[in-house]
């Protein structure tokens, strides 16, 4: 098994890892951790997470989800974006924090133990899976089954079991975990000059629409309202979205807040990976700021989140 690092390996870490910035990764790419621009992380905000593997009294993790679709629907939402990633569970929460191999987009999933049937973690343990495995099993359970998931300290399986609503059929499967030498990244509150709330649905009608278009899409934030813009061989589009908070539907109103106008590019590629999320909720919040990523938020009702975190394209002109 991997050796943890030490905490002083971890700090160290994280301070080679607060010195990068942003700017152009390979090919041209935006890199969330290349080279100019601002900082996404700060070192008086890292947090680590130390499962504590090194003690004999076994750790039990057993979180029990009555709307098991939640957690498939979350799975989903990333293991395109995402090969590996550690599921971190403590007392109050289960946690999913990485990167996609390009170093573009980030995302991060908090789901509150109180939004669980029942959640028993006796000590912080961190279990490491492969997305794209963890999602073939999980089409073995149905939309309205209940699902379970249970680990033992040191041990080598994530247990998930998937029960009918009347309770009919029990399925259990095991899911081989995996070492994996990741560090959380401590994630600085910023305040964002523009914030937008609107229809996840009508998001995701937008980027699938650029996407016949163009590889790169302009969020603008003004008074007038949010505008998405896309230029390519094929043409240009352009689709303008107003203020609309008073419509009956919570989930059907658009509330924007802005200090400043925020104009921003992204490569639709990623936006649409994030549009996956639109089954988990029927709200998106986008949060702007110059030069900064992007955060796309998918509220999960009362339990919790998906976020992802996107660099902005740069022009080199600029640079």
């Amino acid at each position: 098994m991997m050796m943890m690092p030490t905490i002083d390996e971890q700090r160290a870490n994280h301070r080679r890892i607060f010195s990068l910035k942003y700017g152009a990764g390979k090919e041209g790419k935006p890199d969330i951790f290349g080279a100019t621009a601002l900082h996404l992380l700060s070192k008086n905000h890292k947090k680590s997470f130390t499962p504590t593997h090194h003690q004999t009294t076994p750790t039990m993790f057993e979180a029990r989800l009555t709307q098991g679709k939640v957690f498939k629907q979350l799975i989903e939402a990333l293991k395109d974006l995402v090969q590996e990633a550690n599921i971190d569970c403590s007392d109050d929460e289960i946690s999913i924090q990485a990167m996609d191999n390009s170093h573009v987009s980030l995302v991060a999933v908090s789901l509150r133990s109180g939004g669980f049937d029942h959640f028993r973690c006796d000590r912080p343990i961190s279990l490491g899976f492969n997305a794209a495995n963890m999602g073939k099993i999980l089409k073995c359970a149905g939309n309205d089954d209940i699902i379970t998931l249970k680990a033992e300290d040191e041990g080598d399986a994530l247990t998930m079991m998937f029960e009918s609503p009347n309770g009919d059929r029990i399925a259990d499967f095991e899911l081989k975990l995996m070492d994996i030498d990741s560090e959380q990244l401590g994630i600085p509150e910023t305040d964002y000059k523009c914030t937008i709330q609107m229809p996840s649905g009508e998001f995701q009608r937008i980027i699938r629409d650029m996407q016949v278009l163009g590889d790169t899409a302009t969020i603008s934030c003004t008074k007038e309202g949010v505008r998405f813009s896309v230029s390519g061989d094929l043409g240009t589009g352009n689709v303008l979205v107003r203020q609309n908070s008073t419509h009956e539907k919570e989930e059907e109103r658009v509330m924007i807040e802005m200090e400043e106008p925020v104009e921003l590019t992204f490569a639709l590629r990623y936006l649409n990976f994030f549009t996956k999320a639109t089954s988990l909720g029927g709200t998106v919040i986008l949060s702007m700021s110059p030069e900064v990523p992007v955060v796309v938020e998918y509220p999960i009702g009362e339990t919790g989140y998906i976020k992802y975190y996107l660099a902005p394209k740069i022009d080199e002109d600029e640079e």
